[in-house]
């Protein structure tokens, strides 16, 4: 998915809150230092989101599970989220262990925490007067935030409003009156769709339900109808995954006998990453897929009544993207592989 540009402001940070509680984040040089790294390797966030959005899909399994759903997973599996977060992104940006905390950043010990809801973060007493990374993802709000924290054992102690969570670790769980206290990197930044989550229920219901008479061939079946049923929008692999529940799961979109066999016939059309299928979607104007994405539509070969359609030359001959006038044709056969050599499928 692309994200789009994002520009840092001045810091959106509630001042009195700030000034009240922890004083000017100037103040705070530690806080400074991490954020200015972060910024540096990733000014729009594209990384953290893409770790999330990958996250998520570890957690969810979708290829051994068919979960697409954060609601489907277990209470341990979700427990496990924040662990999970803490490991990939570590593993993204190469941050070195902390001496006490999770990370060392700029020298700087900073633990990481994550919640599943905005200012659900629980900090355990070894973290006060520590830099927490504090990050929050929302699969149904397909959002997802990350600032700094500086865990003030003063502010802890002070503020009536930060409770303590009655367990035996003694965690302290912040709540959203104290969003002042988070110096915001990126916040409630798009992320990367879920499809099968977010298309309409019925669309979703009919795909599942495709190949239900044949537990042979309930993948392919099912591959083939995402593509038939949401056409012109970008489509992860991990939607293919999930639904094609197989290893070899791109071999349910290929041609000899994948989704572009299958859909050939409705004049359906499959393009995928591959820099050729790129500028055919964009020609069309269509999504163009990124990477690890497919985007399918219908096309009808250019006639003069399709005026100044945009147009692209497949096959040999000139498509457009077909409408509800345009009479169903066999699609042209379009080139699988970066050096544009054709699979055999006739």
């Amino acid at each position: 998915m692309s994200l789009p540009e994002y520009s840092h402001p001045a810091l959106p940070f509630d001042i009195a809150v700030a000034t009240s509680l922890a004083g000017p984040v100037t103040d705070d040089p530690e806080l400074l230092a991490v954020r200015d790294y972060l910024l540096r390797e990733d000014p729009e966030g594209r990384r953290f989101a893409t770790v999330l959005r990958n996250t998520i899909d570890q957690l969810l399994d979708g290829e051994n599970t068919g979960r697409y759903d954060w609601r489907q997973l277990h209470k341990t599996e979700k427990t496990h989220a924040g662990t999970l977060v803490e490991i990939n992104l570590q593993r993204e940006f190469q941050f070195k262990d902390g001496q006490d905390m999770d990370y060392s950043i700029e020298g700087i010990d900073v633990d990481c925490k994550f919640s599943q809801r905005p200012y659900g973060w629980m900090i355990p007493p070894e973290a006060l007067d520590e830099l927490c990374l504090v990050v929050w993802a929302d699969d149904h709000l397909s959002q997802w935030s990350a600032g700094l924290l500086r865990a003030s054992r003063e502010i802890i102690a002070f503020s009536e409003n930060i409770t303590r969570k009655g367990n035996r670790d003694r965690k302290i769980v912040l709540k959203k009156e104290h969003r002042g206290l988070v110096h915001w990197l990126w916040e409630k930044h798009p992320l990367p769709e879920n499809l099968l989550l977010h298309i309409a229920e019925g669309t979703r219901r009919a795909i599942f339900d495709a190949g239900a008479s044949s537990r042979r061939s309930v993948g392919q079946a099912r591959v083939s109808e995402l593509f038939r049923r949401v056409q012109q929008r970008r489509i992860s692999r991990t939607a293919v995954r999930t639904l094609a529940q197989q290893k070899d799961y791109m071999k349910r979109v290929r041609y000899n006998g994948g989704a572009r066999t299958k859909l050939r016939p409705d004049g359906i059309v499959i393009f995928g990453d591959y820099p050729s299928h790129q500028e055919a979607a964009e020609r069309l104007g269509i999504p163009v897929p990124q990477e690890g994405e497919f985007v399918s539509v219908r096309v009808a070969r250019a006639r003069a009544d399709h005026g100044d359609r945009p147009r692209v030359r497949l096959d040999g001959e000139e498509w457009v993207v077909a409408d509800g006038n345009d009479p169903v044709e066999k699609a042209p056969l379009v080139p699988e592989t970066r050096k544009g050599h054709q699979s055999d499928d006739d």
